[in-house]
Formats: C-alpha cells, structure tokens, sequence
C-alpha cells in the first residue's frame, strides 16, 4: 500500500519553519521563514492568516515563527524568533503578546 496525501496545503511562499496539527478542530497551522503563519482545515482550505507583531512595527521587521502549539480549546501559541509569544484564536484575532529576552527551545 501507498500512502496518499490527505490534502495539499498551499500558500506559503517559504520554507516551513513550524507547525502543528490540532485534530479535534480539524485545523492545521504552519509557520514559514519569511511570512506569517497560516491556519488551514484539513481538507487544505486556507481559512486565516496571523500577522505576528512585528508586522505592526513594519514591514522590515519580518516575522520569523520557530514554534506553534494549538489547543483543543481554540488557542494558538506562537513563538517567534524575535522572543515574541503571541496567542491567537483559532478566528485570527491576536489576544495577548509578550516579549522575553530567553531562549525558547
């Protein structure tokens, strides 16, 4: 037996840095070099976009996500290279950030 691809997620223009799968919402998340970080159904509909904060500084300032975690509950944690936390709903409405000077790993 051959494996099949379920679905072909599109719509990043980088290499995916990051992502996550949340199954019981049937939501997959990813994260790439040079973009935002981008919520799709599994059926590979693209259905948001998350701005990271560097966004709102401006556009030289590049979001770079290394981590995402989703929960059942609709929250998405990203970490971004900058030492941002971000969450977000699952709807793409930013709900908190914060800054740490730490390495996350």
């Amino acid at each position: 037996d051959f494996a099949t691809p379920r679905a072909v997620l599109t719509g990043h223009d980088y290499e995916i840095t990051c992502a996550t799968i949340c199954a019981e919402l049937g939501l997959v998340i990813s994260g790439s070099k040079e973009g935002p970080c981008l919520i799709h159904s599994m059926n590979g509909d693209l259905l948001r976009t998350l701005e990271g904060p560097e966004t709102l500084e401006g556009p030289e300032n590049c979001p770079r996500p290394k981590l995402i975690q989703a929960s059942r509950e609709g929250q998405c944690v990203i970490y971004y290279e900058s030492g941002h936390f971000c969450v977000f709903s699952v709807n793409g409405r930013l709900q908190a950030t914060m800054k740490t000077d730490d390495k996350i790993k």
